[in-house]
């Protein structure tokens, strides 16, 4: 998708705070410090849009972005070992179930994993729920630059295994040489705008 334009819209914690769903919507899930305001920024060709941070949970709320006046992007709070208080944590898990749960315009979301890692239990129940909640399920496996060709490979094999999904079915993304991008947003069109454009 060639970017004409990119901005953000608002924050919210409760429904009432979302904006008018007049617009498909991408949300972009991911345990804390997995790149995920990178690949955000890299996809809409902006390098500040969303604010990007070496301390893991900074973002805290659900923030909301319209790309080409057609697209809202949303980028939902990081999960796991981010460094906030624990009466923080415990609001994010409703929060953002909320907002995947009742979200009219919501057509998929992006979980970003570090290729480095394995997933964890965290990373299969949201898989399962979202494959319950009936919401397409992007994975995107971020930070390829950081191994060679073979460990790659080796990664990409262990977590097909581990989330029940085919090898092609995972986007490999680095954020350093945007290698992965145009696929990417091959799939997101795909799951985002198909059906408006019937």
């Amino acid at each position: 998708m060639e970017i004409k334009s990119a901005e953000f819209i608002t924050s919210a914690v409760k429904p009432s705070q979302y904006p008018q769903p007049d617009f498909p919507e991408i949300a972009f899930a991911g345990r804390s410090n997995v790149g995920k305001s990178s690949l955000i920024n890299a996809l809409v060709n902006r390098r500040h849009l969303v604010k990007t941070s070496r301390t893991p949970g900074r973002t805290q709320l659900i923030n909301f972005f319209l790309i080409n006046e057609l697209l809202s992007f949303v980028d939902l709070p990081g999960y796991g070992y981010a460094k906030v208080p624990a009466a923080v944590k415990k609001k994010w898990g409703p929060m953002i179930e909320t907002y995947l749960s009742s979200r009219e315009s919501l057509k998929g979301v992006v979980l970003i994993m570090d290729i480095r890692r394995s997933p964890g239990t965290e990373e299969l129940n949201f898989i399962d729920w979202l494959a319950r909640e009936g919401l397409a399920c992007l994975i995107v496996l971020t930070k390829t630059d950081k191994l060679s060709k073979t460990r790659q490979n080796k990664q990409l094999a262990k977590i097909a295994e581990t989330v029940g999904r085919a090898r092609e079915d995972l986007l490999l993304f680095s954020a350093k040489t945007k290698k992965g991008k145009p696929g990417i947003w091959q799939a997101i069109e795909t799951i985002a705008l198909d059906d408006t454009h019937a």
